[in-house]
């Protein structure tokens, strides 16, 4: 269930090459998704990026919120919250925070990112495990999210289908290489209408909990937005679906068919 909660988040989740200038998002984009077991609403999730101060200095502050709800939430309960500080210059991660409850099991890190003292690597302090020499530019959790979708996504005339694209990120105090390929074109129906989508499937590891490396998907709006839209995970035990319910603050409206 633990793993499920964190592919949820990498989803909705999957900012920067350092371009400093955000094409794909803008500051006051929220999205908010619902999640789904079969025909059972089992959880909720929150997406949204503001502007604040930290150390004197303008951060982009982006925050996931993931809960379980209802039925799910009386057998086991979930209380998810990442969150990232980014530099608006670089899009880099300049702080993340990790204050996860899942049922029993409850654990809080903050990691700060140093990408200015080194010019071939990055520096990291984790207030759990120290410090860590990593690569260069790497990303945490929630800022690999904006990198997809600023500047993978905008190149999609030549992504080529079976394409394999890697983004390094810093996950649980350790390197987590997130791994997606590009599968194609497909229209999703949601509660906001129907919406033509660009479908990916992270390679997933097999065992415990997936059959192939092909049993998660995600498909993100094919317009300039590049909204994360759906994500499904097809397991041992059955189908979780996690699907836009409302959005508000996108640089460009939604295209979007009504129903």
């Amino acid at each position: 269930m633990k793993k499920i909660y964190y592919i949820t988040i990498v989803a909705i989740i999957i900012s920067s090459s350092g371009s400093g200038q955000a094409v794909s998002y803008k500051v006051g984009e929220k999205v908010i998704y619902t999640v789904h077991y079969g025909i059972i609403t089992g959880g909720t999730a929150s997406l949204e990026l503001n502007s604040e101060m930290l150390n004197g200095k303008e951060v982009w502050h982006s925050t996931m919120l993931a809960k379980t709800t209802g039925m799910a939430d009386a057998i086991f309960k979930v209380l998810d919250i990442y969150e990232s500080f980014i530099d608006p210059a670089t899009e880099l991660p300049v702080k993340s925070i990790r204050n996860i409850r899942e049922g029993r099991y409850k654990k809080f890190n903050e990691v700060l990112f140093d990408h200015k003292t080194r010019v071939d690597s990055a520096i990291l302090t984790s207030d759990l495990t120290g410090i860590h020499i990593t690569p260069p530019r790497i990303h945490d959790i929630l800022s690999c999210f904006y990198f997809l979708r600023n500047h993978i996504l905008p190149v999609e005339s030549n992504l080529k289908i079976g394409e394999l694209n890697t983004i390094i990120t810093w996950f649980t105090d350790e390197l987590y290489p997130i791994r997606l390929r590009y599968i194609g074109t497909d229209e999703i129906r949601t509660k906001v209408g129907k919406i033509k989508c660009y479908k990916f499937n992270p390679v997933t590891e097999t065992g415990r909990l997936f059959k192939t490396e092909e049993d998660v998907s995600f498909w993100f709006s094919a317009d300039k937005n590049f909204l994360p839209v759906k994500i499904r995970f097809d397991i041992f035990v059955g189908a979780f679906t996690c699907e836009i319910l409302s959005y508000e603050g996108l640089v460009y409206p939604l295209e979007i068919k009504r129903k």
